[in-house]
């Protein structure tokens, strides 16, 4: 079985324990925490309606975070390699576009004008540079690419990070890999894009709350602890420092006039 069918496979048999715990408050609650922060100020894509992609969709967060937190109105297309998981949307979500797919085989050619791809990269490290590449192309000019994926801002967490890989049965050591900082900006550099913004949320709220299909165990508290430590984070999040500490990063990625 190669890697791509590996994952696949593997999210078919976790998607309902990571779609049941995700509806959980303290998830949801640091989930609007970050994208409310992030996309506040993002005003270049509160636009007419537009067309939306999210490649990797699973149960397409992405498309209730942009209604959500941008208002827009827009034309969505989601993908997913998880035939449970397309199933289990098309089942919850009629109304919208969804198909089961292969993102390391997606192509398009400038039809979208917002791509948004949450945690998806490290599903398919060895092939995640064409991914970007794929994808950037798949942007019209001027269209924006939002990323949020973990990352690894230093050895140790690293190092953390791959224990984890290897223990927590949610993980698939063999197929999934988080990027340094570094490396995850170069993908999407050497695709051609333009970074326009990133923050770093992925400390000590996001470390207890993000994940509780994989953590249950530090899932303490309600929702007004997260969001007390969340303002307390406030100044890390685009720090020097935030970007040493933190398990993620979100960022947001222009493509140019020509690319």
């Amino acid at each position: 079985m190669d890697k791509i069918a590996r994952q696949a496979a593997h999210f078919d048999s976790v998607a309902e324990t990571y779609r049941t715990a995700r509806q959980h408050q303290n998830h949801r609650t640091i989930r609007h925490l970050i994208w409310s922060e992030f996309l506040r100020d993002k005003d270049g894509l509160r636009g007419p309606a537009c067309a939306v992609l999210e490649p990797m969709c699973g149960f397409a967060a992405g498309r209730e975070i942009l209604a959500t937190h941008l208002g827009i109105d827009f034309d969505y297309r989601g993908f997913d390699y998880s035939a449970a998981v397309v199933a289990s949307l098309r089942a919850s979500h009629p109304d919208i576009a969804v198909s089961h797919q292969d993102v390391t085989r997606f192509a398009a050619d400038a039809e979208y004008d917002i791509v948004i791809l949450i945690g998806g990269l490290h599903h398919v490290p060895d092939q995640a540079e064409q991914v970007v590449a794929r994808l950037g192309r798949a942007l019209k000019p001027g269209g924006y690419f939002i990323s949020f994926e973990p990352t690894n801002g230093n050895p140790v967490f690293t190092k953390a990070r791959e224990w984890i890989y290897r223990r927590n049965s949610l993980f698939d050591e063999e197929t999934e890999r988080a990027f340094p900082v570094r490396t995850y900006y170069e993908l999407f550099e050497r695709a051609g894009l333009r970074h326009v913004d990133s923050f770093y949320p992925g400390l000590l709220a996001y470390v207890l709350y993000y994940n509780p299909d994989a953590f249950p165990l530090l899932n303490v508290g309600g929702p007004g602890l997260v969001r007390a430590l969340w303002r307390l984070e406030r100044p890390l999040r685009r720090s020097a420092v935030g970007r040493v500490l933190s398990f993620a990063t979100l960022g947001l990625w222009q493509r140019p006039e020509a690319l």
